[in-house]
């Protein structure tokens, strides 16, 4: 599955730990998530999306 979330934290201005402090994971998480080693859970999608402003369909794609 491939996402989007490191364009759209750049796009906010984000760092990888800023938005994991958001989202209430560590950074590591965000960086698996990124390289696309993670498949994140539909609660972590879902909060990963809201931070971004943006749904899940948008963030991520197949």
């Amino acid at each position: 599955m491939k996402n989007h979330i490191k364009e759209l934290r750049a796009k906010y201005n984000l760092t990888q730990e800023e938005l994991a402090r958001k989202v209430g994971v560590r950074r590591e998480t965000i960086i698996f998530l990124e390289k696309n080693k993670y498949n994140p859970s539909l609660k972590l999608a879902m909060d990963v999306a809201k931070a971004l402003s943006t749904t899940v369909d948008d963030l991520f794609t197949c």
